[in-house]
């Protein structure tokens, strides 16, 4: 059995959403068992409903009472230094303490990421954490990774090459692919273009392939993302916030307007009905909520950002990826690597390949 720790209170669409997508992933994965960390007088009556009825998963589901929740206004500072009794900081007290080997959230990114940091710490060689998040491509799996996706908006030289490594890393693991292909996200594919920082950082990637073990494509571009150039896009959280907003917004708009194109006339209406199958795995593929969870990559343990305003089906998705991540052992090789990447960043010799 694989444990994962959810923060029960944080999101959007509160509990009950975060209890729906549970159960979900609870029928979904027969080996995984949940810590549901939140108010116990608010949970127990919603999961007494799913062990009501068909819901036999639900008994897979354990409740950790942790009365208050961290807000989306909360500032993390505050919830670093009055969070204790919080939902969130019990799901990644779970983890530090080997109860769980993963923990995932909804809640407010920047109090996850000040409360994962205080309590798991950094690995050796990383001064910025980095949220690495699915893209869908045309590439050769089917999607690409993004880093970072919000976790801090800045990045120097340094910070980029590391989110190199724990991109190509990550990517390896998940799609078994030996040399991932990174690029460096920038207003334009020439080497003379973007400020002086991202050209150093183009300088530092290209000069360690052999330490992470990827392919260095260059600079891309925004259009390169959902392309089949690159595997592993590197940015700084900012620059890579805005872009996953807007794409996941821009899916949204696309299904919006192919129903009310199939809704404007009954010539239209058939077409929709003869091209449903093809349009239900069009809507599936592009679908945000299917690709939901952000990882944190950088810290020792594994957490998994859920979208704040995920439905059950987002938070399923978010804990399944917990789940497969957690037993991957992803984690030590990326370890291996950061030494290597802070020594490079340092000037330092090159070591041997890892």
């Amino acid at each position: 059995m694989v444990v994962v720790a959810v923060d029960a209170m944080g999101g959007d669409l509160g509990p009950r959403a975060v209890v729906g997508g549970c159960v979900m992933a609870l029928d979904a994965n027969p080996a995984l068992k949940i810590s549901l960390h939140g108010d116990e007088a608010v949970l127990a009556p919603m999961l007494a409903k799913q062990r009501g009825g068909s819901g036999a998963a639900a008994k897979r589901l354990q409740v950790v009472h942790a009365p208050a929740a961290v807000s989306m206004q909360d500032k993390p500072s505050h919830v670093m230094r009055h969070g204790r009794d919080t939902s969130m900081w019990s799901a990644i007290a779970a983890l530090k303490a080997g109860e769980a080997a993963a923990a995932v959230s909804c809640g407010n990114t920047g109090a996850l990421m000040a409360v994962s940091m205080l309590q798991l710490r950094r690995m050796e060689g990383v001064s910025r954490p980095a949220i690495a998040c699915l893209w869908p491509s045309r590439g050769r799996h089917g999607f690409s990774t993004m880093l970072d996706a919000g976790a801090d908006v800045k990045a120097d030289a340094p910070d980029l090459l590391a989110y190199a490594i724990m991109g190509a890393t990550y990517f390896r693991n998940d799609f078994d692919e030996p040399r991932p292909r990174v690029g460096l996200l920038n207003v334009g594919t020439e080497e003379h273009k973007g400020r002086a920082g991202l050209r150093e950082a183009h300088e530092l990637i290209a000069r360690h392939e052999e330490t992470g073990r990827y392919d260095y494509v260059g600079f891309v571009e925004g259009s390169d993302l959902p392309s089949e150039r690159v595997d592993v896009i590197v940015t700084d959280g900012f620059t890579g916030n805005v872009a996953l907003k807007t794409g996941e917004g821009t899916a949204r708009l696309i299904g919006e307007f192919l129903a009310e194109t199939f809704r404007s006339g009954w010539v239209s209406m058939l077409g929709g009905l003869l091209a449903r199958r093809a349009l239900t795995r069009l809507s599936r593929r592009i679908d945000p909520r299917r690709v939901n969870g952000g990882v944190f990559l950088g810290l020792n343990g594994t957490v998994v950002k859920s979208h704040g305003s995920a439905d059950a089906t987002g938070v399923a998705a978010a804990v399944g990826l917990a789940a497969k991540l957690a037993g991957s052992g992803y984690r030590g090789r990326m370890a291996e690597r950061l030494v290597i990447a802070a020594q490079a960043a340092q000037d330092a010799p090159e070591g041997d390949e890892a």
